[in-house]
């Protein structure tokens, strides 16, 4: 149990990252709000598509005026059949680009504007987004969507800290190669990701857990975690 608690929100809370996220700061004694279409993994529970305007509205009325120590954003979708042989770009909707962007890119930006009132009262605030080694420089995927996303998020939490520089909130971009959640180690055994040792989960929460014991003059805008191969 932590012996100084943090009032954490995280968005994507049900399954993969944002799954462990919760149970991570669950486990260790922490407040967690968790936002995400489906009941989440551990936490108080936020029900909230964000994709939608109603979804971010939903945020925002069940916290209230809550101080929140930190924002932690770890949701993301992508294109069907994405990271597999039978992905085409020509076959993807429109509706579906609409779809990838609104999550991994405007909802983050949404979130955060609706909760500074919140983090601004804590002592030393953190925004934490989980964005992918794809939105780098020089290391974009065929997924079109997914990868605008990815670049379109990092830029945006470059902005957001100029943007909110006042309000002595430090914010960070994790951007790791594929994390060793169910839904990929299902992958790599059925075949559709090539030999490869994931990223232990461990290694995302240890990470959120030193940015968030990091005292408020030292910035860290981005973290890059790259996997193994085989």
């Amino acid at each position: 149990m932590s012996q100084n608690p943090k009032t954490v929100i995280v968005v994507g809370a049900s399954r993969g990252i944002g799954a462990a996220v919760v149970q991570h700061f669950d486990r260790q004694g922490h407040v967690v709000w968790s936002v995400s279409r489906s009941p989440a993994a551990a936490g108080r529970w936020v029900q909230a598509d964000i994709s939608k305007p109603e979804g971010i509205g939903a945020i925002a009325a069940a916290l209230g005026d809550i101080p929140i120590d930190a924002l932690l954003f770890m949701g993301g979708v992508w294109e069907a059949d994405a990271f597999t042989d039978a992905y085409d770009f020509l076959a993807s909707s429109d509706a579906e680009t609409r779809w990838v962007i609104s999550v991994n890119t405007i909802a983050p930006i949404e979130i955060t504007r609706i909760l500074t009132k919140n983090l601004v009262q804590a002592t030393n605030p953190r925004a934490v987004y989980i964005g992918a080694l794809s939105g780098l420089d020089n290391c974009a995927s065929v997924e079109v969507a997914n990868t605008a996303s990815k670049f379109g998020l990092r830029g945006a939490v470059q902005s957001l800290r100029l943007a909110l520089g006042g309000q002595n909130i430090g914010f960070t971009v994790i951007n790791p190669g594929n994390i060793a959640t169910e839904e990929v180690l299902l992958d790599i055994e059925e075949g559709r990701f090539g030999p490869q040792t994931p990223i232990p989960i461990a290694v995302i929460t240890s990470a959120i857990d030193w940015l968030l014991s990091l005292p408020p003059t030292v910035n860290v805008p981005e973290l890059n975690l790259w996997q193994r191969l085989k």
